[in-house]
């Protein structure tokens, strides 16, 4: 008996020290390495894109930049490793990236069975469709018999199939792996009708040979919360890309922007000064410098100027903030306190 409570006390040490290991491990092989390995989209106008000199832009990669700053305090130190739907999971799991900030939706099965954590979501979405104008089509219950390009590996594909179920309508779908082909393929008229995340529709509408021939049909189908994953188990790196992902919303909540960031050290609002990391250790609670907030927004700025640098109404995506504002405005977005 006492030789089986001694093993099953070392087997319990051995766990907690391999539990605690993991704990920490990605922030510190984050900081070993001196780069943070996001994985992104090979292609998204608006949220992950290489501009003319090769440079990465967008949304996700705005808070890949994030997160490296809370680190490093440098939006430089990332590696942009570009996934397609079906290669971006095994990448997280075979920590071959340390995030994934992809347009990802989260949802029950990737946070359980494929042991993903969401650290939160940077844009509220829903699933569409786009039709060529001279189609004559206003509703997507208008499109039984229709032949519908779609990506596969992704949400999009499964909603597909479950909406026509849901309505009694056929379909013929042309499944392609990269989202680049999938538009290619609906381009040259392989199929009728393109479906992805809405945002996804106006992105993928500026890459068409003539844009203005193609409308986004209203309908919705689907919720789909996009948002940053890590690995599961990674207690502590959960915690750093989660609060990184909060302190942008609070950032813009509060009024601190990239351009006053300095100046709002001086704020009498305590809640501004223990943010910016003045006689607090939050950071420092979170394995980052105290000052990890500042570095962020001088970085990239708060969650408003991502958004509208990116995707909003000046940008050739247009987007309105609409669910997306802070929950002050009529919004979802929502960020606990740091405090």
């Amino acid at each position: 008996m006492k030789t089986k409570l001694l093993t099953a006390a070392l087997g319990l040490a051995v766990a907690g020290l391999a539990a605690s290991h993991a704990s920490a491990a990605t922030l510190d092989d984050v900081k070993a390495r001196g780069t943070l390995r996001c994985g992104v989209n090979t292609g998204l106008p608006g949220f992950a894109s290489q501009n003319d000199a090769g440079q990465w832009q967008g949304l996700d990669i705005d808070y890949c930049k994030a997160v490296a700053a809370a680190v490093f305090g440098d939006v430089t130190k990332v590696q942009y490793v570009p996934l397609s739907a079906v290669q971006r999971f095994p990448a997280l799991q075979n920590n071959e990236i340390d995030l994934l900030a992809r347009n990802t939706t989260w949802t029950m099965n990737r946070d359980t069975a494929l042991g993903l954590d969401f650290v939160g979501i940077n844009y509220y979405d829903g699933q569409g469709f786009m039709v060529k104008k001279e189609l004559n089509i206003n509703s997507a219950l208008q499109l039984s018999g229709a032949t519908v390009c779609v990506q596969s590996g992704t949400t999009t594909e499964l909603n597909l199939a479950d909406y026509f179920a849901a309505n009694n309508m056929q379909f013929n779908p042309v499944v392609i792996e990269a989202q680049n082909d999938v538009n290619g393929a609906y381009d040259s008229g392989r199929c009728d009708v393109l479906t992805t995340d809405q945002s996804g529709l106006y992105a993928s509408r500026l890459e068409l040979a003539k844009p203005d021939d193609n409308i986004v049909l209203p309908e919705i189908i689907s919720k789909e919360p996009l948002g940053p994953a890590v690995r599961g188990g990674d207690s502590q790196w959960f915690d750093v890309v989660k609060w990184t992902h909060f302190a942008l919303l609070n950032a813009e909540e509060l009024g601190i922007t990239q351009a006053n960031v300095e100046e709002m050290k001086n704020s009498p609002n305590p809640e501004i000064k223990r943010m910016l990391g003045v006689g607090s250790t939050f950071g420092a609670d979170a394995g980052l410098p105290n000052d990890w907030v500042v570095a962020i927004v001088k970085g990239v700025g708060n969650y408003g100027e991502v958004f509208e640098r990116n995707i909003g109404a000046s940008t050739p995506l247009g987007i309105a903030r609409g669910q997306n504002a802070l929950w002050t405005k009529g919004g979802l977005q929502y960020a606990p306190p740091i405090r």
